[in-house]
């Protein structure tokens, strides 16, 4: 991730390595508990794993999908 990030649109935002909540009327808050950041960082891997496979299948040429393809000889 960057140093400074979103997680998907969440109130949560890492950054230079450290995870705070953040709101627009009341600023930030550090993230103290390390569970709850480990949870925060396994999630902002998913995230950008998931981002990384739809990434992938944009830029895979298109193919006719099974069902469209059905009947046909």
């Amino acid at each position: 991730m960057p140093r400074s990030a979103r997680l998907a649109q969440s109130p949560v935002v890492l950054r230079e390595g450290r995870w705070w909540l953040v709101s627009d009327d009341a600023g930030s808050v550090p993230v103290a508990d390390p569970s709850f950041a480990t949870v925060l960082d396994d999630f902002a891997e998913a995230v950008a794993a998931a981002d990384r496979a739809v990434a992938d299948l944009r830029a895979r040429p298109s193919e006719p999908s099974a069902s469209s393809t059905r009947g046909r000889r």
